[in-house]
Protein backbone atom coordinates (compact mmCIF):
# COMPACT_ATOMS: atom_id res chain seq x y z
CA UNK A 1 0.00 0.00 0.00
CA UNK A 2 0.70 3.61 -0.24
CA UNK A 3 -0.68 7.06 0.82
CA UNK A 4 -2.47 9.40 -1.71
CA UNK A 5 -3.30 12.87 -1.00
CA UNK A 6 -7.56 13.57 -1.54
CA UNK A 7 -10.49 15.22 -0.26
CA UNK A 8 -13.19 13.27 1.39
CA UNK A 9 -16.30 13.82 3.27
CA UNK A 10 -16.46 12.48 7.08
CA UNK A 11 -20.61 12.07 7.01
CA UNK A 12 -23.13 13.60 5.25
CA UNK A 13 -23.43 16.93 6.50
CA UNK A 14 -19.71 17.32 6.88
CA UNK A 15 -17.66 19.18 3.91
CA UNK A 16 -15.44 17.97 2.13
CA UNK A 17 -11.92 18.02 3.71
CA UNK A 18 -8.41 17.30 2.83
CA UNK A 19 -6.90 14.19 3.74
CA UNK A 20 -4.90 10.84 3.11
CA UNK A 21 -6.14 7.55 1.72
CA UNK A 22 -4.48 4.08 1.23
CA UNK A 23 -4.07 2.81 -2.66
CA UNK A 24 -3.37 -0.73 -3.73
CA UNK A 25 0.14 -1.13 -4.98
CA UNK A 26 -0.13 -2.06 -8.35
CA UNK A 27 -0.68 -6.18 -8.96
CA UNK A 28 0.59 -7.90 -12.37
CA UNK A 29 -2.66 -6.10 -13.98
CA UNK A 30 -3.01 -2.90 -12.65
CA UNK A 31 -2.40 0.75 -14.15
CA UNK A 32 -1.05 3.32 -11.70
CA UNK A 33 -2.17 6.97 -12.59
CA UNK A 34 -1.36 10.37 -11.52
CA UNK A 35 -4.25 12.28 -11.63
CA UNK A 36 -4.56 15.65 -13.71
CA UNK A 37 -8.07 16.58 -13.54
CA UNK A 38 -11.34 15.49 -12.24
CA UNK A 39 -14.35 16.28 -13.48
CA UNK A 40 -17.42 17.29 -11.00
CA UNK A 41 -20.85 14.73 -11.35
CA UNK A 42 -24.27 15.54 -9.82
CA UNK A 43 -23.90 12.03 -8.23
CA UNK A 44 -20.99 12.87 -6.41
CA UNK A 45 -22.72 15.55 -4.56
CA UNK A 46 -25.85 12.51 -4.02
CA UNK A 47 -23.29 10.40 -2.58
CA UNK A 48 -21.73 12.77 -0.77
CA UNK A 49 -24.34 13.86 1.52
CA UNK A 50 -25.99 10.18 1.47
CA UNK A 51 -29.09 11.32 -0.73
CA UNK A 52 -29.16 7.76 -2.48
CA UNK A 53 -29.13 5.76 0.78
CA UNK A 54 -32.20 3.88 -0.38
CA UNK A 55 -30.28 2.67 -3.12
CA UNK A 56 -26.93 2.83 -2.40
CA UNK A 57 -26.29 4.36 1.14
CA UNK A 58 -23.04 6.05 1.65
CA UNK A 59 -19.82 4.81 3.20
CA UNK A 60 -17.69 7.44 5.02
CA UNK A 61 -15.12 8.52 4.48
CA UNK A 62 -16.25 8.97 1.17
CA UNK A 63 -14.11 10.31 -1.47
CA UNK A 64 -16.31 10.83 -4.81
CA UNK A 65 -14.87 11.22 -8.68
CA UNK A 66 -15.36 9.35 -11.59
CA UNK A 67 -14.62 11.46 -14.00
CA UNK A 68 -10.67 10.92 -13.95
CA UNK A 69 -7.92 12.16 -16.86
CA UNK A 70 -4.21 11.49 -15.79
CA UNK A 71 -0.66 10.38 -16.56
CA UNK A 72 0.72 6.40 -16.05
CA UNK A 73 3.59 6.30 -13.76
CA UNK A 74 3.55 2.70 -12.70
CA UNK A 75 2.29 -0.46 -14.88
CA UNK A 76 2.20 -3.91 -13.60
CA UNK A 77 4.19 -6.71 -15.27
CA UNK A 78 1.13 -8.62 -17.07
CA UNK A 79 0.18 -5.04 -18.09
CA UNK A 80 0.28 -4.59 -22.42
CA UNK A 81 -2.37 -1.63 -23.10
CA UNK A 82 -0.13 0.94 -21.11
CA UNK A 83 3.30 2.66 -20.54
CA UNK A 84 4.21 5.25 -18.03
CA UNK A 85 3.57 8.21 -19.61
CA UNK A 86 0.55 7.68 -21.25
CA UNK A 87 -2.41 9.91 -20.92
CA UNK A 88 -5.32 7.98 -19.36
CA UNK A 89 -9.03 7.82 -17.83
CA UNK A 90 -11.09 6.22 -15.78
CA UNK A 91 -14.57 6.83 -15.65
CA UNK A 92 -17.50 5.08 -13.28
CA UNK A 93 -16.10 1.39 -13.49
CA UNK A 94 -12.89 -0.24 -12.03
CA UNK A 95 -14.58 -3.95 -12.45
CA UNK A 96 -16.81 -6.12 -12.95
CA UNK A 97 -17.66 -9.91 -12.60
CA UNK A 98 -15.80 -10.41 -16.44
CA UNK A 99 -18.08 -13.67 -17.28
CA UNK A 100 -21.87 -12.47 -17.38
CA UNK A 101 -23.91 -12.20 -20.67
CA UNK A 102 -23.69 -8.06 -20.28
CA UNK A 103 -19.83 -8.60 -19.64
CA UNK A 104 -19.33 -10.40 -22.53
CA UNK A 105 -21.26 -8.32 -24.94
CA UNK A 106 -19.31 -5.22 -23.51
CA UNK A 107 -22.02 -3.73 -21.56
CA UNK A 108 -20.39 -4.02 -18.12
CA UNK A 109 -22.46 -0.63 -16.53
CA UNK A 110 -25.20 -3.86 -16.84
CA UNK A 111 -22.97 -6.33 -14.97
CA UNK A 112 -24.32 -7.34 -11.60
CA UNK A 113 -21.14 -7.89 -10.09
CA UNK A 114 -20.01 -4.36 -11.40
CA UNK A 115 -17.32 -2.09 -8.76
CA UNK A 116 -18.00 1.75 -8.91
CA UNK A 117 -14.87 4.14 -8.72
CA UNK A 118 -15.99 4.86 -5.70
CA UNK A 119 -18.64 3.81 -2.26
CA UNK A 120 -18.41 0.29 -3.36
CA UNK A 121 -16.91 -2.63 -1.51
CA UNK A 122 -13.01 -3.06 -2.54
CA UNK A 123 -11.40 -6.20 -2.63
CA UNK A 124 -7.94 -5.03 -2.32
CA UNK A 125 -7.91 -3.40 0.56
CA UNK A 126 -11.33 -3.69 2.04
CA UNK A 127 -13.76 -0.82 2.74
CA UNK A 128 -15.06 0.75 0.00
CA UNK A 129 -12.77 1.99 -3.48
CA UNK A 130 -12.17 5.90 -3.39
CA UNK A 131 -12.43 8.20 -6.56
CA UNK A 132 -10.71 10.57 -8.33
CA UNK A 133 -10.64 13.35 -5.69
CA UNK A 134 -7.43 12.49 -4.84
CA UNK A 135 -3.75 12.79 -6.79
CA UNK A 136 -3.40 9.14 -7.77
CA UNK A 137 -5.34 5.77 -8.05
CA UNK A 138 -4.74 2.56 -9.25
CA UNK A 139 -6.48 0.57 -11.68
CA UNK A 140 -7.02 -2.53 -13.54
CA UNK A 141 -5.79 -2.10 -17.03
CA UNK A 142 -8.85 -3.34 -18.43
CA UNK A 143 -11.11 -0.64 -17.01
CA UNK A 144 -8.33 2.04 -17.87
CA UNK A 145 -9.37 4.07 -21.38
CA UNK A 146 -6.75 6.03 -23.75
CA UNK A 147 -6.95 9.79 -23.61
CA UNK A 148 -6.53 11.29 -27.30
CA UNK A 149 -3.50 13.27 -26.75
CA UNK A 150 -4.95 16.10 -28.79
CA UNK A 151 -8.25 16.87 -26.29
CA UNK A 152 -7.81 19.61 -23.52
CA UNK A 153 -7.64 17.33 -20.58
CA UNK A 154 -9.52 19.85 -18.19
CA UNK A 155 -12.27 19.55 -20.54
CA UNK A 156 -11.68 16.06 -21.41
CA UNK A 157 -12.38 14.46 -17.67
CA UNK A 158 -16.28 15.08 -17.78
CA UNK A 159 -16.11 12.72 -20.97
CA UNK A 160 -16.00 9.99 -18.62
CA UNK A 161 -19.46 10.26 -17.89
CA UNK A 162 -21.01 13.52 -18.80
CA UNK A 163 -19.78 12.19 -22.83
CA UNK A 164 -20.44 8.39 -21.93
CA UNK A 165 -24.07 8.82 -20.36
CA UNK A 166 -25.39 11.18 -23.57
CA UNK A 167 -23.22 9.11 -26.33
CA UNK A 168 -23.70 5.93 -25.63
CA UNK A 169 -28.22 6.49 -26.61
CA UNK A 170 -27.91 8.28 -29.88
CA UNK A 171 -25.22 5.27 -31.21
CA UNK A 172 -27.85 3.10 -29.16
CA UNK A 173 -30.47 4.36 -31.39
CA UNK A 174 -28.70 4.71 -34.50
CA UNK A 175 -28.21 8.93 -34.62
CA UNK A 176 -26.82 10.02 -37.69
CA UNK A 177 -26.60 12.35 -40.97
CA UNK A 178 -30.68 13.10 -41.43
CA UNK A 179 -32.03 11.97 -38.10
CA UNK A 180 -33.77 14.79 -36.20
CA UNK A 181 -32.79 14.89 -32.21
CA UNK A 182 -34.12 16.60 -29.84
CA UNK A 183 -32.31 17.51 -26.26
CA UNK A 184 -34.03 18.50 -23.30
CA UNK A 185 -32.43 20.77 -20.75
CA UNK A 186 -29.05 22.45 -21.58
CA UNK A 187 -26.80 21.57 -18.89
CA UNK A 188 -23.86 19.08 -17.79
CA UNK A 189 -25.48 16.33 -19.64
CA UNK A 190 -27.74 18.41 -22.22
CA UNK A 191 -24.71 20.37 -23.98
CA UNK A 192 -22.70 17.29 -24.56
CA UNK A 193 -25.72 15.58 -25.97
CA UNK A 194 -25.68 18.78 -28.06
CA UNK A 195 -22.26 18.55 -29.56
CA UNK A 196 -22.18 15.01 -30.16
CA UNK A 197 -25.59 14.39 -32.14
CA UNK A 198 -24.01 17.80 -34.15
CA UNK A 199 -21.14 15.97 -34.71
CA UNK A 200 -23.09 13.03 -35.72
CA UNK A 201 -24.56 14.64 -38.41
CA UNK A 202 -28.48 15.03 -36.86
CA UNK A 203 -31.03 17.82 -37.21
CA UNK A 204 -30.61 19.00 -33.35
CA UNK A 205 -33.54 21.05 -31.84
CA UNK A 206 -33.00 22.11 -27.96
CA UNK A 207 -35.73 22.26 -25.17
CA UNK A 208 -35.15 25.01 -22.55
CA UNK A 209 -37.32 26.50 -20.32
CA UNK A 210 -34.83 29.74 -20.76
CA UNK A 211 -34.21 31.84 -23.92
CA UNK A 212 -31.75 32.56 -22.12
CA UNK A 213 -29.67 29.56 -23.23
CA UNK A 214 -30.33 29.91 -26.55
CA UNK A 215 -27.24 31.75 -28.34
CA UNK A 216 -25.09 29.35 -25.83
CA UNK A 217 -27.40 26.00 -27.47
CA UNK A 218 -26.80 27.44 -30.94
CA UNK A 219 -23.46 27.80 -30.21
CA UNK A 220 -22.80 24.75 -29.14
CA UNK A 221 -24.23 23.11 -32.15
CA UNK A 222 -27.79 22.97 -32.02
CA UNK A 223 -29.56 24.11 -35.13
CA UNK A 224 -33.06 25.44 -33.49
CA UNK A 225 -34.38 26.43 -29.78
CA UNK A 226 -37.27 25.92 -28.51
CA UNK A 227 -39.02 27.50 -25.67
CA UNK A 228 -40.86 24.60 -23.75
CA UNK A 229 -43.62 26.49 -22.25
CA UNK A 230 -44.52 27.52 -25.76
CA UNK A 231 -47.23 25.64 -26.38
CA UNK A 232 -47.36 26.80 -30.02
CA UNK A 233 -43.38 26.00 -30.78
CA UNK A 234 -44.07 22.65 -29.13
CA UNK A 235 -46.81 21.91 -31.35
CA UNK A 236 -45.02 23.18 -34.24
CA UNK A 237 -42.89 20.27 -33.87
CA UNK A 238 -45.02 17.57 -33.09
CA UNK A 239 -44.80 14.05 -34.73
CA UNK A 240 -41.41 14.77 -36.22
CA UNK A 241 -38.31 13.72 -33.71
CA UNK A 242 -36.45 10.32 -34.53
CA UNK A 243 -35.39 10.72 -31.15
CA UNK A 244 -34.78 12.92 -28.08
CA UNK A 245 -32.62 12.85 -25.58
CA UNK A 246 -34.04 14.02 -22.12
CA UNK A 247 -31.41 15.50 -19.66
CA UNK A 248 -33.64 16.69 -17.06
CA UNK A 249 -33.41 15.44 -13.36
CA UNK A 250 -36.73 17.99 -12.26
CA UNK A 251 -39.93 16.57 -12.42
CA UNK A 252 -41.71 17.48 -15.71
CA UNK A 253 -44.06 16.13 -17.89
CA UNK A 254 -42.38 13.71 -20.26
CA UNK A 255 -45.69 13.37 -22.85
CA UNK A 256 -45.20 16.99 -24.09
CA UNK A 257 -41.84 15.34 -25.19
CA UNK A 258 -43.66 12.10 -26.01
CA UNK A 259 -46.15 13.56 -28.59
CA UNK A 260 -43.24 15.38 -30.47
CA UNK A 261 -42.02 11.64 -31.45
CA UNK A 262 -42.27 10.60 -35.06
CA UNK A 263 -44.20 6.89 -35.58
CA UNK A 264 -41.21 4.59 -33.65
CA UNK A 265 -39.62 7.23 -32.21
CA UNK A 266 -37.82 7.04 -29.15
CA UNK A 267 -37.58 9.25 -25.97
CA UNK A 268 -34.48 8.35 -23.60
CA UNK A 269 -33.77 9.20 -20.05
CA UNK A 270 -30.45 10.00 -19.04
CA UNK A 271 -31.69 12.54 -16.04
CA UNK A 272 -32.84 10.75 -13.01
CA UNK A 273 -35.88 12.42 -12.11
CA UNK A 274 -36.77 11.36 -7.88
CA UNK A 275 -40.17 11.37 -8.44
CA UNK A 276 -41.98 8.78 -11.11
CA UNK A 277 -42.71 10.80 -14.44
CA UNK A 278 -46.61 9.90 -15.60
CA UNK A 279 -46.45 8.54 -18.89
CA UNK A 280 -49.71 8.16 -21.03
CA UNK A 281 -50.21 5.11 -22.55
CA UNK A 282 -52.02 6.85 -25.68
CA UNK A 283 -49.00 8.73 -26.87
CA UNK A 284 -47.13 5.75 -26.83
CA UNK A 285 -50.17 3.24 -28.58
CA UNK A 286 -50.72 5.22 -31.54
CA UNK A 287 -47.59 5.80 -32.81
CA UNK A 288 -45.79 3.08 -31.84
CA UNK A 289 -43.38 5.38 -29.87
CA UNK A 290 -40.99 3.99 -26.75
CA UNK A 291 -39.73 5.42 -23.84
CA UNK A 292 -36.47 3.99 -22.50
CA UNK A 293 -33.72 4.60 -19.95
CA UNK A 294 -29.41 4.61 -20.17
CA UNK A 295 -27.18 4.88 -17.83
CA UNK A 296 -23.35 5.52 -19.25
CA UNK A 297 -21.32 2.71 -21.52
CA UNK A 298 -19.36 -0.34 -21.20
CA UNK A 299 -15.50 0.16 -22.04
CA UNK A 300 -15.26 -0.36 -25.17
CA UNK A 301 -18.31 1.98 -26.24
CA UNK A 302 -16.04 4.24 -23.79
CA UNK A 303 -12.94 4.05 -25.79
CA UNK A 304 -15.05 4.99 -28.92
CA UNK A 305 -16.56 7.72 -27.43
CA UNK A 306 -13.09 8.99 -26.80
CA UNK A 307 -11.15 8.35 -30.04
CA UNK A 308 -14.70 10.23 -31.80
CA UNK A 309 -14.05 13.03 -29.25
CA UNK A 310 -10.44 13.20 -30.67
CA UNK A 311 -11.42 13.04 -33.86
CA UNK A 312 -14.08 15.80 -33.80
CA UNK A 313 -12.06 17.97 -31.29
CA UNK A 314 -14.74 17.29 -28.62
CA UNK A 315 -14.46 18.44 -25.07
CA UNK A 316 -16.63 19.30 -22.17
CA UNK A 317 -17.18 23.18 -21.66
CA UNK A 318 -15.58 23.24 -18.05
CA UNK A 319 -14.96 25.72 -15.64
CA UNK A 320 -11.75 24.79 -13.61
CA UNK A 321 -11.33 25.06 -9.73
CA UNK A 322 -8.64 24.06 -7.34
CA UNK A 323 -9.72 21.09 -4.97
CA UNK A 324 -9.76 23.88 -2.01
CA UNK A 325 -13.51 25.24 -3.91
CA UNK A 326 -14.90 22.30 -3.88
CA UNK A 327 -17.64 22.83 -1.23
CA UNK A 328 -18.11 26.30 -3.02
CA UNK A 329 -18.75 23.95 -6.46
CA UNK A 330 -21.16 21.76 -4.96
CA UNK A 331 -23.17 25.22 -3.43
CA UNK A 332 -22.91 26.57 -7.11
CA UNK A 333 -23.98 23.81 -9.09
CA UNK A 334 -27.11 23.09 -6.57
CA UNK A 335 -27.90 26.89 -8.61
CA UNK A 336 -27.01 25.41 -11.78
CA UNK A 337 -24.60 28.29 -11.53
CA UNK A 338 -22.00 26.67 -14.13
CA UNK A 339 -21.27 26.70 -17.63
CA UNK A 340 -21.59 23.45 -18.00
CA UNK A 341 -18.95 21.01 -15.55
CA UNK A 342 -16.69 21.28 -12.98
CA UNK A 343 -13.15 20.04 -13.16
CA UNK A 344 -10.79 20.22 -10.64
CA UNK A 345 -6.94 20.86 -11.36
CA UNK A 346 -5.56 18.48 -9.12
CA UNK A 347 -2.13 20.31 -9.01
CA UNK A 348 -3.89 22.13 -6.42
CA UNK A 349 -4.00 19.19 -4.04
CA UNK A 350 0.00 19.73 -3.46
CA UNK A 351 -0.66 22.99 -1.46
CA UNK A 352 -2.30 20.56 1.21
Amino acid sequence: MYTSRAYSAASATAPLAGTTIKRREPTPQDVQIEILYCGICHSDLHTVRDEWNAIMPTVYPCVPGHEIVGRVTRVGSAVTKFKPGDLAGVGCLVDSDRTCPNCKEGLEQFCPGMVLTYNFPDSHLGGVTYGGYSDSIVVDENFVLRIPANLDLAGAAPLLCAGITTYSPLRHWGISSGKKVGVVGLGGLGHMGVKFAHALGARVVVFTTSLSKKDDALRLGADEVVLSRDAAEMQAHAGSFDFILDTVSANHDINAYIQLLRRDGNITLVGAPDQPLPVSAFGLLFARRSVSGSLIGGIAETQEMLDFCGRHNITADVEVIPIQKINEAYERMLKSDVKYRFSIDMASLKAE
